[in-house]
């Protein structure tokens, strides 16, 4: 039996500190800094604001949930929708601000009423079908990203995508050790170096770049003007649907790994609301959405180690990360060929895990309903669906797809009441 190495509140000591703290923020750092580059917003914020998202989750939640909170890729392609394809990024962060605003509704509901409502409204039926659509209506981008230069198909770049794919793979599949708990840094990494070697980097952006530089903040009344719009909220609040189900799964998942309940203690009401706020100060700066990091409880459940101060320890270190100009300009030499390799395992991983929680729910497709549910949230959320009542309400993609699936899975005979995504009875206190 493993034995733990340091509990959730034991200190460690100076070295300790310094280098598990440095292990979790590179496991978090590649899918962190993705997401912006993805969506057209500055890495160097999502680095900071991670950080600050993480302190203030540790606070909400007492120190007693040693969780990373990193950029969601959830909302990738709701932020280019809410910004018109990058062109209006305040819009993206007045809506990730409803999104926040929202996680505290629910908990708040949560705290008065327990979670159970919450799993009955989201079963696996519309949920698993949501999250391959995330992962699959970015295929298109990822492949794109990885192929064409200027609209054009290049074989040196997609030679550099298939590279970092490759190297992600290999990280993922063959090693055990705590490289396989960041396959997405490795991948980036190597796929760099490959670049680099056969000229398609561009590194005059370092050397112009200060050792020290402020991140390119995005504060609302200062750098756009703040406009709430239906089309903005319904591009974004939705999505919280599906967000609030993987926040629920990771807490269940970590509880297991740090052998807590944190559904009772310090309760699910308070890891929302904390994701919440974490969210919408990381909007407020100009950063993309925030969640618990998946990557991060692995380097848990590989170490051991589950103190709070050594998460505590990778949100400082990220904090001061943001503020180091030589490294973000770097970050901004990396080929949209080697974003787009990455992406191709990162997306495909989303709509995987989709499946795979169909299979483990046991989701029997003989039935009618389960057939329909499913196929018109695929075919909604992929092919693009949208519905316009006006210029000023639109409604499109997952989005929409997520609730045709909440309303047909509610309308439709046959729904099991006792349906809930995970096995757990206790209620929020």
């Amino acid at each position: 039996m493993n034995r733990t190495v340091l509990d959730i509140k034991d200190v460690p000591t100076k070295t300790q500190m310094i280098t598990l703290s440095f292990q979790h923020m590179f496991a978090m750092f590649g899918a962190t800094i993705l997401v912006p580059k993805l969506v057209g917003l500055s890495p160097a914020i999502a680095l900071l604001t991670s950080g600050i998202a993480t302190i203030i989750f540790l606070l909400i939640t007492q120190f007693k949930v040693p969780a990373y909170l990193g950029s969601s890729f959830a909302f990738i392609a709701p932020i280019i929708i809410a910004s018109n394809g990058g062109e209006n990024p305040g819009n993206a962060m007045i809506g990730a601000m409803a999104v926040g605003v929202t996680y505290g509704i629910v908990s708040l509901i949560i705290w008065k009423t327990g979670y159970k409502w919450l799993m009955r409204l989201l079963p696996p039926i519309v949920v698993a079908p949501v999250i391959m659509v995330i992962g699959l209506a970015l295929a298109g981008v990822a492949v794109d990203m990885s192929m064409n230069v200027n609209g054009e198909y290049s074989f040196l770049h997609f030679s550099a995508a298939l590279v970092t794919l490759f190297s992600a793979i290999i990280f993922t599949v063959y090693f055990k050790n705590i490289l396989s708990a960041m396959p997405i840094l490795m991948g980036l990494i190597i796929g760099y170096f490959y670049s680099a070697m056969i000229g398609i980097v561009d590194f005059s952006a370092v050397k112009e770049a200060a050792i020290f530089e402020m991140p390119d903040f995005l504060i609302p009344g200062v750098h756009y003007e703040f406009t709430i719009t239906s089309t903005i909220l319904l591009a974004m609040v939705p999505i919280v649907l599906v967000t609030i189900s993987e926040h629920i799964g990771h807490q269940l998942v970590l509880g297991k790994v740090v052998n807590r309940n944190y559904i009772k203690d310090p309760g699910l009401h308070r890891s929302i609301v904390a994701d919440g706020l974490g969210t919408f100060v990381s909007a407020l700066l100009g950063g993309p959405p925030k969640t618990t990091y998946g990557e991060n409880i692995g380097v848990l459940a590989i170490t051991r180690v589950y103190s709070v101060y050594v998460i505590l320890g990778a949100a400082v270190l990220a904090i001061l990360f943001s503020f180091f100009g030589k490294a973000m300009a770097f970050i901004q030499t990396i080929p949209t060929a080697v974003l787009g390799g990455i992406s191709i395992l990162l997306f495909g991983i989303i709509a995987s895990s989709g499946l795979r929680m169909l299979v483990e729910n046991k989701i029997d497709f003989g039935q009618n309903r389960n057939l329909v549910i499913s196929s018109v949230i695929l075919v909604v959320g992929i092919g693009g669906a949208a519905l316009e009542i006006s210029e000023a309400f639109s409604i499109e993609g997952m989005a929409l797809a997520a609730i045709i699936g909440v309303i047909l899975n509610l309308i439709l005979p046959g729904r099991d009441k006792d349906t809930s995504l995970f096995e757990e009875d206790n209620e929020v206190a």
